[in-house]
């Protein structure tokens, strides 16, 4: 890679003539099928030339170099002008300023709110709720709240833990990811890297993704149902869609805008062009992913990683059909999402053997976007999490009482599942070894979608139910609060932060576990303080505007003279936990949202 910096920082005044300045640019030379091996690897090599100098008239100079040292010639260009940098720098577009001035403006509302908030607040009951909103104090105190555990019924407090895990799981699984695509010196070494056992984790990171589709599912239709018995079977449709899209939406067009146009900003260095993802295609199709159909309208998808919302959007468009059959006829349309459920699983085998598609690492034949991106191909999951909500939604404040060895079938059985999805593979994974059958492939890339969230139902179940053990106690534990709270942010900037550190080498790098552990730690580290930044300055606040502006489509709570006679009426109602706080209901559907959005984009890895 040569030293970059000091070929840019030429900069050479000639007294006949103009300043000579540095150009770097990088020579891809195509030993391997100059020596007549037909293989498409390319020796990369950073040259540095006058500026004057075009690529073309470059590559034509190496070109006789070379033919003059090997006496070998180069059968395509050697230079493309693409890979070229001077210390020039293109002066900044409308959109590029247009992004800096919002951040801005977002940025010095909150901050003359928290000057407003410390200086002239002596009341917090008395702080105007429009100017709240925007304090990065008040903010900060809800993001950091801890609510002890088991204060309210209603919410699930191992699902904190599940959904921070598989976020974890997301970034460090894109690490590896970009780890991969970097000027590795050991490139090679990722051959032997994929034959481990731990490797698989890394390469099976996609089940992250089914954890999120299946809380998704589940809360949803816990939640909706909930609100549903209060209404007597009314539903808000729109108001429901409008809130979901009002929550998502800003977030994402900020984020399109910075990583379109911040990126190219922050980066300096040989790879600054050549990150994993071209992000000038958001010109193009920003507006499919605005409308949350990117998963279908285009192959040149904004934001890779933004798949995920289009096809959670997209279930949730479809549930209140699933809501209002499962309140109307409860086991039955419980049944015939199951038989959907089959249907679909049915469907992606077929598709398999009968195109003979693969996204194993050894027979990836590039059909991922058909098998992955795609709602229909990917909706299993959810529905699980749905079929499985309906049944805590219809047998809530209900005990089972377990016996010993039911309990340790439930975990075996759960834990069997889990480590079939991530290891089962691993005697075909040895790339001089047994071939991967088309119908074993296909059988375990369909059961797999069903397998994983049956396995998260038992571990929701044994939380909900008191057998979770120690595992109830780590998942549960409050500390997971704030993280979960900022997870939705944190998924949306994780590969913002992830590109930027990976353009900005300028010397070779080593791969190794070890080394993406470090790499990992320090791009999690400043994912989690942008994430917080982009929550304080907007998501909170635009969400605290979208309350103030609409209306709750959430039911009001029973009046309390109504529940105090239905109390009296039906004593085993308090016993059965039917009637809960109502007072903590806002805060736990803010926390369902924050669940239901908090998405994983694992399509990379498996490339």
């Amino acid at each position: 890679m040569g030293n970059y910096g000091e070929c840019i920082k030429i900069n050479k005044e000639v007294s006949s003539g103009p300043s000579i300045k540095g150009k770097y640019c990088f020579a891809e030379i195509p030993i391997l099928k100059m020596l007549g091996i037909p293989v498409n690897r390319n020796l990369k090599i950073g040259i540095c030339f006058p500026s004057s100098c075009s690529a073309a008239q470059m590559g034509v100079f190496l070109g006789k170099v070379i033919q003059q040292v090997i006496g070998l010639t180069s059968p395509i260009s050697l230079v493309n002008e693409k890979s070229c940098r001077t210390n020039e720098r293109e002066p900044l577009d409308g959109i590029a300023i247009l992004t800096i001035v919002l951040l801005s403006i977002f940025a010095a509302l909150a901050l003359l709110a928290t000057l407003y908030d410390y200086f002239l607040v002596s009341d917090q009951a008395k702080f105007p709720a429009l100017i709240k909103i925007f304090s990065i104090r008040a903010t900060s105190r809800s993001l950091f709240r801890i609510i002890p555990p088991k204060s309210n019924p209603n919410v699930i407090e191992c699902l904190h833990g599940m959904r921070c895990l598989s976020l974890i799981w997301v970034v460090f699984g894109h690490e590896y990811m970009f780890g991969l695509a970097n000027p590795n010196i050991n490139r090679i070494s990722f051959l032997h890297w994929s034959e481990s056992p731990f490797a698989q984790t890394i390469i099976h990171a996609v089940f992250s993704v089914d954890t999120f589709f299946f809380l998704s599912g589940m809360l949803v239709v816990m939640v909706a149902l909930r609100a549903m018995e209060r209404s007597k079977g009314k539903l808000n449709v729109p108001l429901m869609y409008l809130h979901r899209y009002l929550r998502l939406t800003p977030v994402l067009a900020i984020a399109i805008l910075a990583y379109m146009k911040l990126i190219p900003l922050l980066v300096d260095g040989p790879v600054a062009n050549a990150g994993f993802d071209d992000y000038k295609r958001c010109e193009r199709t920003w507006f499919w992913t605005l409308l949350y159909v990117q998963n279908y309208a285009t192959d040149e998808i904004c934001l890779p990683h933004s798949w995920y919302l289009s096809v959670d959007m997209q279930m949730y468009i479809l549930s209140p059909l699933l809501l209002f059959a499962l309140y109307k006829w409860g086991k039955k349309a419980a049944i015939g999402t199951v038989a959907v459920i089959v249907l679909l699983t049915v469907y992606l085998f077929t598709t398999m053997m009968v195109n003979k598609h693969s996204v194993f690492i050894k027979n990836n034949d590039g059909s991922q976007r058909l098998l992955y991106f795609y709602t229909h191909t990917h909706a299993t999951p959810w529905l699980v999490g749905a079929v499985f909500g309906y049944f805590l939604h219809a047998n809530r404040g209900k005990c089972f009482k377990l016996n010993r060895l039911a309990v340790w079938s439930g975990w075996l059985i759960a834990l069997a599942i889990i480590c079939t999805c991530e290891f089962s593979l691993l005697p075909y994974i040895k790339w001089t070894g047994r071939d991967l059958s088309t119908l074993s492939d296909s059988l375990y890339y369909s059961l797999t979608r069903v397998g994983w969230p049956i396995a998260l139902c038992w571990v929701t179940f044994a939380c909900v139910q008191g057998y979770g053990g120690m595992a109830n106690s780590f998942l549960s534990s409050p500390l997971w609060q704030p993280l979960s709270r900022l997870s939705y942010s944190a998924y949306v900037w994780h590969i913002f932060i992830q590109e930027i550190n990976s353009r900005r080498y300028q010397t070779n790098t080593f791969f190794s576990n070890y080394e993406m552990m470090l790499k990992f730690w320090a791009d999690f580290g400043f994912t989690l303080l942008t994430a917080y930044l982009m929550y304080i300055i907007i998501e909170a606040p635009l969400g605290g505007l979208e309350g103030l502006l609409l209306p709750n489509r959430r039911p009001s709570p029973k009046p309390a003279n109504e529940t105090q006679s239905q109390l009296k009426k039906d004593p085993e109602l308090v016993r059965n936990n039917q009637f809960s706080d109502k007072a903590n209901l806002p805060q736990l559907a803010n926390d369902v949202e924050a669940a239901q959005d908090v998405p994983s984009s694992a399509p990379a890895v498996n490339t």
